[in-house]
This record gives C-alpha cells, structure tokens and sequence, in this order.
C-alpha cells in the first residue's frame, strides 16, 4: 500500500510517518493488499487539537475516516478503530440479505416521504460535486456503493463503454439506470 502523508500547520515526523504506516497494518487482516491501494493522511493541528483524516482507495472501494483529539496518537488510535468499525459494518451488510419486512418497508418508506416533503419545502443547493465515473462492472458498482452507505452509485460499464447509475429500491433490491 502507498501511504502519503501532509501536514497542515504541522511538520510530518519520522516517528509519525511509522505509527501510521504500523497502524494501518489492521487491513491485512480484512484484505489482500496490494500497491493499488492508496491511503492519504492528512494531520491539521487547530487551536483546540489534532484533526487527522485517513482516505484509503482500492479496487473494493473507498474507507474513510476523521477523528479530532488533542494529541497526535490518540486521534491516530481512534480513526484506525473507525476504519476498523467501518469495515465491518459494511462487510455484515453485504453478507446479511438486504431485505425487509413489509411492515418496516412501509414505516420506512412513510418516514421517507415525511422527511422528503420537509426537505422540498425547504431545499436550496448547497454543494456541487463534480466525479470521475470509474470504470467497473454491475458487481463492483454494487459493493462501492454499499461500502459507502449510499443510495446510488455513477460509474462507466465495462462492457458498454456507458455511464450507468446502480441504485438501492426500496424493497432491497437494486436498480440500474443506462444511458441511451
């Protein structure tokens, strides 16, 4: 794995570089790594801490994670462990089946509505984000978005040469929306 690590209001030590690079060992137990994995640590210091936010890229998706303390180390510790956290969460989702029952769908799909009428009342853009569609298949689009926990994924099919966006229904399901 590549680890790169900046410094913002701080220089990076020798001894910093080699605690992160022993702390995220952890992956080697959940995965096989390999040098198409990338991590970025960045290390801000603030008046009132440590911020340090660890973004690692691989062929099974992106693990993020940022914890702010007032030392170095224990912020080090405790992204590690949400990494750690994240990990597992999402590898119990992927392996539990992802329906529900009828009765919860419907609450669920009740409190959607609710939420999204408060929201179209009151919904203004905030933010625009610009992304580059990966190239991948159906299957890899799936566990990408699981792994981030959203509900829809873009990216360009590996067999069409096409943008698609892969998306979580209601009932469990997935659906897939393909450019003409």
């Amino acid at each position: 794995m590549l680890i790169s690590i900046h410094g913002k209001n701080v220089d990076i030590t020798e001894a910093m570089y080699t605690a992160v690079e022993e702390k995220l060992e952890f992956l080697h137990k959940y995965f096989e790594i390999d040098d198409t994995w990338r991590a970025n640590v960045v290390v801000n210091t603030y008046p009132t801490g440590v911020k340090v936010e660890v973004t690692i890229t691989s062929k099974i998706g992106p693990l993020r994670a940022e914890v702010m303390t007032e030392d170095f180390y224990a912020a080090l510790d405790k992204v590690v462990h949400k990494l750690e956290d994240q990990i597992r969460r999402h590898k119990t989702r992927i392996s539990k089946k992802n329906r529900e029952g009828l009765s919860q769908a419907f609450i669920s799909m009740i409190e959607d509505q609710e939420a999204e009428t408060k929201q179209n009342e009151e919904a203004e853009l905030v933010r625009t984000k610009t992304i580059a569609a990966e190239k991948m298949d159906l299957s890899d689009a799936i566990l990408n978005m699981e792994m981030l926990g959203h509900t829809f994924f873009i990216y360009t099919d590996d067999e069409t040469n096409e943008v698609a966006v892969v998306y979580k229904r209601l009932d469990g399901d997935y659906g897939l929306l393909e450019v003409e």
